[in-house]
């Protein structure tokens, strides 16, 4: 029977189980179609930055509860504090929700784990920017995209006019941020911004799936991939090329390497531990 094991994130808003080496952290906060507060906030950061450095776990999941991926920031909240703040000096702020410097898209973006992303509903501002940052984007039919940043006074402060260009190109970025649009899941798919669109029913299960699939690979040749993806985007080509060499020594060095070519001549599936 396979083990599911429910992660204590220090609060009911972020959700987290580990099954087979894949963690699934579901943002829960459906009443508000899973608006990031503080408390989810620094959940989210400490689970993906420990689920990085955890040997156990290959491949992490990234969705929300109920009918929407997440609204984005939950300003609501912010403005509340920020009155209260202002109105006593005594108490100074418990958690800024525009402090980057450990926050869950600086984490999404160095994670060496891959993400994917299960979009369920509407992904807003910074739950569109959580969305982006993950390394593998699937959408339910229901799913959509929305740019909508002009139409509050706010700019995307989490990412998306880094990395818009690099995955649609400048002009069409441009015309997606200052437009203000929402693009259904399909037209997503039509410019990249997803890599498949199932029914919502199946969402799960294909992200599941997929999450399987990458698990049962070379842990640390998954992991150096997942790496030179992410450091390959500001390198030259001869840097990357020395940068790979340098992993691939490595990675020829290790037990895994002997398995994979084991499996292979012997017509069997790899049996990976990572070392």
């Amino acid at each position: 029977m396979t083990k599911t094991s429910s992660i204590d994130t220090g609060t009911e808003e972020l959700l987290a189980e580990l099954k087979e080496g894949v963690l699934t952290l579901t943002l829960n906060r459906p009443d508000r179609l899973n608006a990031i507060n503080g408390p989810m906030l620094k959940a989210l950061s400490e689970q993906l930055q420990r689920a990085n450095r955890n040997p156990e776990i290959r491949a992490i999941i990234l969705t929300g509860a109920g009918r929407g991926f997440c609204s984005g920031l939950d300003l609501t909240q912010q403005v509340d504090q920020k009155n209260k703040n202002e109105s006593d000096l005594s108490n100074p702020p418990q958690f800024d929700l525009f402090d980057l410097t450990q926050s869950p898209p600086l984490a999404l973006y160095r994670m060496d784990k891959p993400v994917i992303c299960a979009v369920n509903g509407a992904a807003a501002g910074y739950g569109m920017d959580l969305s982006l940052l993950c390394h593998i984007r699937i959408a339910g039919e229901g799913g959509k995209f929305a740019f909508t940043t002009v139409r509050r006074n706010l700019l995307p402060e989490s990412g998306a006019t880094w990395l818009l260009p690099r995955l649609v190109g400048q002009g069409k970025a441009a015309e997606l941020l200052l437009r203000g649009v929402t693009l259904s899941a399909e037209e997503c798919l039509e410019h990249g911004l997803v890599n498949k669109v199932v029914p919502d029913e199946a969402l799960q299960h294909t992200a599941e799936q997929w999450a399987n699939e990458i698990a049962a690979h070379a842990p640390a040749s998954v992991q150096a991939t997942t790496r030179m993806l992410r450091l390959g985007q500001d390198e030259s080509f001869e840097s990357s090329a020395d940068h790979l060499m340098g992993y691939l020594r490595s990675l020829m060095k290790m037990d895994d390497f002997k398995e994979g070519l084991s499996a292979f001549f012997e017509r069997r599936d790899p049996d990976f531990k990572g070392n």
